[in-house]
């Protein structure tokens, strides 16, 4: 799947890192700054819509139509593919390391 396809069909998307294999290199937060930040643990988190930093294990948060190309960037650059983006209707991994 595109990202324009993913924009076209309109699906709502979610997107998680998986911390144990997060190497802390920030790529992600200089792509999307809305969307992800490090920790002072030098561990990238994802924020929720209020900008909270959301640190529960497997914590996910909607990705923001506007900031699609930048999430799936993040996930293609990111060395620890540790970024996930899945489909919310049927939790499928459309963009990350275990993309089909």
């Amino acid at each position: 799947m595109t990202v324009q396809q993913a924009a076209v069909e309109g699906e709502a998307l979610e997107v998680w890192i998986d911390q144990d294999l997060c190497t802390g290199d920030g790529i992600c937060a200089q792509y999307a700054p809305e969307v992800f930040e490090l920790d002072i643990d030098g561990l990238a988190y994802v924020k929720g819509p209020d900008d909270e930093l959301l640190q529960a294990t497997g914590a996910t948060t909607p990705v923001p139509l506007p900031l699609l190309t930048d999430v799936v960037d993040s996930a293609r650059e990111c060395p620890g593919e540790c970024i996930h983006v899945r489909r919310v209707s049927d939790r499928v991994e459309v963009y990350g390391p275990d993309a089909e």
